[in-house]
């Protein structure tokens, strides 16, 4: 197992003894309804374009992906939000290598369906030098196609645990994106791509760094 993830599925063992049974029971069953959903095999994959987007910033500005391919190679990642620990894990794990994106001429945008204030919170707390950008109501998710309904129960549960959804989403309450990292190339096709339904594994920075090696 490489880095980033021993370190996730470390977290991860440690989580589950303080997580009561009965709320395992129900994540279990949301990961394994999603696995057999087959999301994952809909999504955008490596020779697809890229779908172009809009976003704001966590401090306000306006991104967009034209804009950004027209600097480099983009590194495009998707996370849930800055109240999943193992979002926070990855993106901490991103900064860490950033400059070694950014040597190969590459720039690195992370997506998420919060409000602006709850990114903002989260590049402060995080240290964060790259963008991150606001996807309400998980558009540019949709497009790419990894955006997905929770269940009922498990927003419900999400809701007890005290995670609110429904306003760091801005209304949005079971709509969350799939883990997901793309590198694309200047011209906008994806050239490598990490999609998994299961949130407690991430693209590792190894992987992203060896993609955008083959870019020339």
């Amino acid at each position: 197992m490489t880095a980033l993830n021993a370190e996730l599925r470390a977290f991860y063992e440690s989580l589950q003894k303080e997580i009561p049974a009965e709320a395992r029971q129900l994540m279990e069953r949301a990961g394994q309804e999603l696995a057999d959903s087959g999301q994952a095999d809909r999504s955008l994959a490596v020779g697809d374009p890229a779908p172009r987007f809009r976003l704001p910033s966590a401090t306000g500005a306006t991104v967009a992906l034209d804009d950004l391919l027209a600097q480099g190679p983009v590194v495009l990642t998707f996370y849930r939000g800055a109240w999943c620990p193992y979002c926070n894990i990855a993106l901490r794990s991103l900064q860490r290598h950033h400059s070694d994106i950014a040597a190969r001429g590459a720039r690195l945008v992370a997506v998420s369906p919060q409000i602006p204030d709850e990114s903002l919170t989260l590049s402060e707390k995080h240290g964060l030098v790259f963008d991150v950008l606001s996807d309400i109501g998980s558009d540019t998710a949709k497009q790419y196609g990894i955006a997905f309904d929770l269940p009922d129960y498990l927003a419900d549960l999400y809701d007890e645990i005290g995670f609110d959804l429904q306003r760091v989403n801005h209304g949005h309450r079971r709509t969350l994106p799939l883990p997901a990292t793309y590198v694309i190339d200047r011209a906008g096709t994806i050239r490598w791509a990490f999609v998994d339904t299961d949130y407690t594994t991430r693209a590792e920075p190894a992987d992203i760094l060896a993609a955008l090696d083959t870019l020339g």
